[in-house]
């Protein structure tokens, strides 16, 4: 049986990472190194390290970071430039995360000198297997710990027992069953579990918690408008912002105007399907512009090979395999298409629905003078159409040549 010296742990400052702290340093003896990324998830992070204390750990051990720049920047953006949803909806913002995570929790390993890492995710789930997918792409010797997979506290009330045993204080509301579990960061929620369980039943207000109802927001509609260069939002309303704070500002239009709600059934990679209601506003407005810059500025070609390859870069990061060879290849692809999407894009946020009005750029190839119904001043010979047609028309007409013979 591995014995770990120390560990790095995904902590949240919650109760089930809190237990699992406890039960590393109960179980095996080691050190515990604690890492909270701050990815936007809009909690305060701070009681972490103070929980992290009264668990014993060292405050040289206790790592809390503002990843939202990075998270937004290397992450979120050029998973967008791919316009990629998994199942043709999910914008996965759970997905996304886990790469960086596991990222950090490797790098601190080797800065700490820790031999092992662990997370909180269990065994019914995806993101054991991005956190660990992401881990061995990073560090092909370490070892990772998923207690969910060894320990015995397979139910609420034993891990509660767990926790009182242990001092590990215990939040008012966690004492009963949870409603629902959500997962949160700057670019979505996601809820499953419990009250959302049955795909029959519409999910209570009360699990939407980033957005207005559609039917409650301003019955005035708003316009923005969202400049891009080369794939990457970068200003709104003509004002230059950074990555992160482009999301969070994309984010409280949406909120207002109640977009970006999903409630999907999916296919896990585990093989079971499941059911989330998945809230992404910011995304949501931020897909719909990418689009529309992309409709005047990619090539035809290049947007239908986009969309063919979209499908497996999204089952590519939904599945855990951000980093490997073929999804570096395919985002090679994906840069090199976005190299002319630059120019700006004006949408209206009515009413849970973001839909695009206009849209320019210089890299437009757009050619009013071609598509005019009007005079065209010889920009195009319309009886160039016949010979296309005709060529194009000739193996069709040989095949229906074929059917005509053999009846």
């Amino acid at each position: 049986m591995f014995a770990p010296k120390k560990v790095v742990l995904a902590y949240s400052g919650g109760l089930d990472t809190s237990i699992i702290l406890k039960w590393l340093q109960t179980e095996y003896g080691c050190e515990v190194v604690t890492f909270t990324a701050d990815l936007g998830q809009g909690e305060e992070l701070e009681p972490a390290r103070e929980k992290a204390i009264l668990l014993g750990i060292k405050p040289e051990n206790i790592y809390i970071e503002d990843l939202r720049e990075e998270f937004v920047r290397d992450f979120v953006n050029p998973m967008f430039r791919a316009n990629a949803q998994y199942e043709g909806l999910y914008l996965l913002g759970t997905s996304i995360a886990r790469p960086l995570i596991s990222k950090r929790l490797i790098e601190i390993a080797e800065e700490t000198g820790a031999d092992a890492i662990s997370h909180g995710a269990t065994g019914k789930g995806n993101d054991q297997v991005r956190f660990e997918l992401a881990a061995y792409a990073l560090n092909p010797d370490i070892k990772v710990i998923a207690p969910w997979r060894e320990w015995d506290l397979t139910s609420r009330t034993r891990l509660i027992d767990f926790a009182e045993k242990n001092q590990i204080p215990i939040a008012t509301d966690k004492r009963g069953e949870a409603p629902f579990s959500v997962d949160a960061n700057l670019l979505h929620t996601s809820s499953e579990g419990k009250v959302l369980e049955d795909p029959a039943e519409d999910a209570p207000d009360y699990v939407y918690q980033r957005t207005v109802h559609p039917e409650d927001a301003p019955d005035t509609p708003e316009y923005i408008e969202i400049s891009f260069a080369k794939g990457d939002a970068v200003a709104i309303n003509g004002k230059p912002v950074g990555a992160a704070e482009m999301l969070t500002k994309l984010n409280e239009y949406g909120r207002k105007h109640g977009v970006g709600r999903l409630d999907l059934v999916e296919g896990r990679f585990v093989g079971m399907k499941s059911r989330g209601i998945y809230e992404t506003p910011g995304g949501t407005i931020l897909i719909e512009a990418h689009r529309a810059i992309e409709s005047i500025t990619l090539d035809r070609g290049a947007a239908h090979l986009k969309d063919q390859i979209m499908p497996q870069y999204a089952e590519l990061i939904y599945n855990g395999f951000w980093f490997s060879p073929e999804r570096d290849m395919l985002q090679a692809l994906i840069d090199k298409s976005q190299e002319h999407v630059t120019g700006t894009v004006r949408l209206k946020l009515f009413k849970g629905l973001a839909r695009t009005v206009g849209r320019w750029s210089d890299h437009s190839l757009y050619s009013e003078e071609h598509v005019t119904f009007e005079e065209d001043a010889g920009a195009y010979d319309q009886k160039d159409a016949a010979g296309f047609i005709k060529l194009n028309a000739l193996r069709l007409r040989l095949l229906a040549m074929r059917e005509r013979r053999m009846k």
